[in-house]
């Protein structure tokens, strides 16, 4: 039997223990409703609820998915100080940044290599690296 779109929302939400309001339930089915990873703006998932009919206003669209992050279902990429993307996909690898569309993609982890990273200072301790690798069309 083939799991529903709103069963793998409902899922997600459960994994982690949290509520499956009805806001957080119809964003976790856009998020994860089809099995697919994927990377989004608070504008564009707006965007996707509103054209899937589901009435959720920007703000909580935004004080979801920092739920989602905090909960550790997603994770916020930065690519400038004025846009983060959301990213279902946990596992650590980087990422295109396309500027001419403003699209993040995954780039193939295979191909990174960090051979050292700067000490941290005392009383500290990386907790992640992000990479995101910028590019224009030629």
């Amino acid at each position: 039997m083939q799991k529903s779109a709103e069963h793998r929302g409902t899922e997600w939400l459960a994994a982690v223990g949290l509520r499956p309001t009805r806001q957080r339930l119809a964003l976790a089915t856009l998020l994860v409703g089809d099995g697919l990873d994927r990377h989004v703006t608070a504008e564009s998932l707006f965007a996707a609820a509103r054209a899937a009919g589901e009435g959720v206003s920007l703000a909580t669209v935004y004080n979801t998915l920092r739920t989602f992050c905090e909960a550790g279902l997603m994770s916020e990429i930065t690519v400038d100080g004025t846009r983060s993307y959301f990213d279902t996909r946990l596992d650590d690898h980087p990422h295109f940044y396309w500027e001419d569309s403003a699209e993040l993609t995954d780039a193939p982890k295979e191909e990174l290599e960090i051979a050292r990273l700067p000490i941290p200072p005392a009383g500290a301790a990386v907790a992640r690296v992000d990479v995101v690798i910028r590019l224009k069309r030629t």
